[in-house]
Order: C-alpha cells, then sequence, then structure tokens
C-alpha cells in the first residue's frame, strides 16, 4: 500500500472512530400531562411513544397522567409541565385573565362539546331548571364544573342555588349510585364508560343533560403547550404535532393496537371497557360535522370566537382573548394529512 493511500485509510478509520464517539444529536426534552388517569381516548400519545414517532422528530416525550381537563392549563402556565392534552374553555379564562402566562392550543381533538351533568334515570331532575337545591358533585378540575356558571347563563338557571361538591375523580360515579349526590359533573364518556365499572348501566340507569342540548357548542380538550416553549422551539412543536396526528391516524386503522399501548401503560384497566370508551371518544367528540371542511386539528375562527365571546361574558372576564391568543394553527400538519371523517 501506497503511502498516500495508507494516509487515506488511516483518515477514514480516524474518522468513523471519531463519529462512533460522538455523543446522539441531543433531543427535545418535553413533559406532557394527561386530562385524566390512564384511559383508552389517550391511546395516540402512548402509541406516538411506543412507534418512536417522537423521537423521529428529535423529542424526549415524559407523559404524566392528569387530575382533570382544567388542570393541564394551570400546570403549563407554572412551569410544571411543557405541555398538556386539556381544555379549551379552561385556557379562555386563564388567558383572559393572565394572558403573559397562558398555554396556547395547537391542535384540536375534542371538537364536539363532552360536558355533561349525569342523574339517576328515577331523578326529579329533568333538566336545568331542576337543579336549584340539588347538590352536584365533581372533581375539582372538571371542564364541566368549571364551565357550570356559563351553563347557567346560557341555560337560564341560578348556579347559585345548586349546592356543589367536590370529590376524588374515582368516587364520582359511586357516589351517584349511593345517593350521597344528586347528580354529578363530567365528560358523556368519562362518566358512562366509568359508571360501568361500578355496575351502573348508563343506558338504563342514568340521564344525561348535555350542555351541547342547551346551546354551548364549545370546542373542549386539544394538545396545549406552554407560550415561551412555542415561541422558542417552534420545530419541537411542530414534531410532537406530527407525531401525535400520525398516531391518531394508526389508532383508527388499528384500535386494538390503540389499546395495546393503553394496556401497556395500566395493566389493572378493563381493555373491553376502554375500547369501548376510545371507541365512543372518536364517534361522539371528535366528529363534528366541521372537520369535512378543515380536518381534525383545526378550528372554525367563528365558532371559536362565539366560545371566548361566551365564556367572556357569563364568568365575567376582565378582557375577551383573541382567537389567535387561544388557538395557534400554525404547527398542524397539511390538510391532506389530518382525518377528514372520523
Amino acid at each position: 500500500m501506497t503511502l498516500t493511500r495508507r494516509a487515506a485509510a488511516l483518515a477514514a478509520t480516524a474518522a468513523l472512530a471519531l463519529a462512533a464517539a460522538a455523543p446522539a444529536a441531543a433531543q427535545t426534552k418535553i413533559k406532557m400531562v394527561l386530562n385524566w388517569k390512564y384511559q383508552g381516548p389517550q391511546a395516540w400519545f402512548f402509541v406516538a411513544q411506543d412507534k418512536g414517532y417522537f423521537k423521529a422528530e428529535g423529542l424526549d416525550v415524559e407523559i404524566d397522567q392528569g387530575e382533570g381537563s382544567a388542570a393541564p392549563v394551570t400546570k403549563i402556565a407554572s412551569g410544571a409541565y411543557t405541555a398538556g392534552f386539556g381544555d379549551t374553555n379552561a385556557l379562555i379564562d386563564f388567558a383572559a385573565k393572565r394572558p403573559n402566562e397562558a398555554p396556547v392550543a395547537v391542535y384540536m381533538i375534542y371538537n364536539t362539546p363532552p360536558f355533561t351533568i349525569a342523574v339517576k334515570k328515577d331523578s326529579p331532575i329533568r333538566g336545568p331548571q331542576d337543579f336549584a337545591g340539588k347538590t352536584i358533585g365533581g372533581p375539582a378540575n372538571d371542564g364541566a364544573l368549571r364551565l357550570f356558571p356559563a351553563f347557567g347563563k346560557v341555560a337560564k338557571f341560578d348556579p347559585t342555588k345548586v349546592n356543589i361538591t367536590n370529590m376524588a375523580p374515582n368516587l364520582r360515579e359511586q357516589m351517584l349510585k349511593n345517593g350521597q349526590v344528586d347528580a354529578i359533573f363530567g365528560f358523556i364518556n368519562t362518566i358512562s364508560f366509568s359508571a360501568k365499572l361500578v355496575g351502573i348501566d348508563p343506558e338504563k340507569d342514568l340521564r344525561f343533560i348535555n350542555y351541547g342540548d342547551h346551546g354551548m357548542d364549545l370546542y373542549s380538550n386539544a394538545i396545549l403547550f406552554s407560550r415561551a416553549f412555542v415561541r422558542d422551539n417552534p420545530k419541537a412543536v411542530a414534531g410532537f404535532v406530527k407525531a401525535v396526528n400520525r398516531a391518531i391516524g394508526d389508532v383508527l386503522a388499528n384500535p386494538e393496537a390503540g389499546m395495546d399501548a393503553v394496556m401497556k401503560r395500566e395493566p389493572l384497566l378493563n381493555r373491553a371497557v376502554e375500547k369501548e370508551r376510545l371507541l365512543y371518544t372518536i364517534r361522539a367528540e371528535m366528529s363534528h360535522p366541521e372537520i369535512a371542511n378543515i380536518g381534525l386539528g383545526d378550528i372554525d375562527v367563528t365558532r371559536l370566537q362565539r366560545g371566548i365571546a361566551l365564556i367572556a361574558e357569563t364568568n365575567g372576564l376582565p378582557r375577551t382573548p383573541a382567537p389567535d391568543e387561544v388557538f395557534d394553527r400554525r404547527f398542524l400538519p397539511p390538510r391532506a394529512e389530518r382525518a377528514s371523517k372520523l
């Protein structure tokens, strides 16, 4: 071997050694909090994690269980979390009061209002006009509970004449069953399927007074991010949204694989009930007619503006946030890549 060829070989070997010794490119850390304890309808977040979709976007994502749909807003604002899956209406309220600290929504998932108050089938409560003097319970951070004053305004009843009590999430349906409360706040799917776990048949034993049936056509849970993180790491936000959007497509195509990812987190869950919860959520809370035109993940600005105005008026907020303070669509994948029918 000539000196020239030998030098070239040594140089190549040295380059390979340096490449092998170099650390892998640093991944951007994202700490995310969910809306609730582990459930079927969170499958896409776990699929994105397990299939390496987050990693492919240069992200190291940690996912924690939540305490209610309103809680991620304050947890992100406090700096405890980078991202979350939480209620848009709680975000509107926070943005009106503390705009510089408020998170921002970047991908709408629950585009049909899921907020409800459940009562026993034989309850004398037939509608909102019957709430006066009754006791309604729910976890402190429940989205429906937080919206109760607005519901009173729209449905024309006085919410101050209702007794509100809080309980741990796992006690809600049991307390209704035992008669410890007259009604309970929650999301339709959460109550329906959690009721089954305590021996209540939601179709035979419960009635639901839905906020949406009384004119509250509100958006609900979206992917939220810290405003500072959005400013400083736009590529990471776009990558996160891309990964979750891809995982949603996977779950729609193969719900069983989605449930595998959920059960991996919490093997003690009732798989059949959680799969039913997942499918119901897709069907009832993610299938607003508007997505045929705008696709899953996006919002109708006029509709969001109406919701903001309603929350601002009924909650007596100090200001009315603009839609772009609440939702930032810059990070959405192309329209063709987002589901138009679920």
